[in-house]
């Protein structure tokens, strides 16, 4: 079996950053694509930042027992790993590396133990979060007002994942992650 890299964060402290750097220094890397019910941002396309699908197929999924794992992260809006995508991965002979919110990434390190590590992506302070939302433009009040306070309560978790990230200057906050992630695939 290959092994995994868990990535984790709430909205906004870095996660995607990093795991794009990494996805660059790592070629034996590759990025598990999450299945959402959400709308695509503009810049984002389906099948590279996420495979978008409807409610309906999202459910149907479900049922025939597709995922891996899958969480609603907001009302109406599902996000999850498909089976098929990792064994996509695993076929070009790659480990994985998930860009994946808290609870998804703890079901992950739960499936597969010492096969994953999981790094949890801290911002320096909650005050830093909430401007790093803020500053997005990505969302309305009050889709901004659940991603805070989603945050929020994500935090309360980091002590259950393998390393923290503390991401306050991101360049050292990328060697970190590379030699968290060399070590671990060594």
């Amino acid at each position: 079996m290959s092994k995994m890299i868990i990535v984790t964060a709430p909205s906004g402290a870095g996660k995607t950053t990093i795991v794009k750097h990494l996805l660059e220094v790592f070629p034996d890397l590759s990025f598990s694509i999450s299945a959402t019910t959400r709308q695509p941002r503009p810049h984002e396309k389906n099948g590279k930042e996420y495979y978008f699908i409807s409610n309906d197929e999202f459910t149907r999924k479900i049922e025939n027992e597709e995922f891996i794992e899958y969480e609603q992260v907001y009302e109406n809006q599902y996000y999850g790993t498909l089976h098929s995508e990792v064994d996509r991965v695993w076929q070009e002979g790659k480990s994985i590396i998930f860009d994946i919110d808290v609870k998804g990434a703890l079901n992950l390190k739960h499936l597969y133990g010492s096969n994953a590590l999981s790094i949890f992506i801290k911002p320096p302070s909650f005050e830093i979060l909430k401007e790093r939302l803020k500053n997005r433009k990505t969302e309305n009040k009050t889709s901004l007002s659940k991603r805070i306070k989603k945050a929020q309560f994500e935090l309360t978790f980091q002590d259950k994942f393998d390393k923290v990230l503390v991401n306050d200057v991101l360049e050292n906050s990328f060697k970190e992650a590379e030699n968290l992630v060399r070590s671990f695939l060594v």
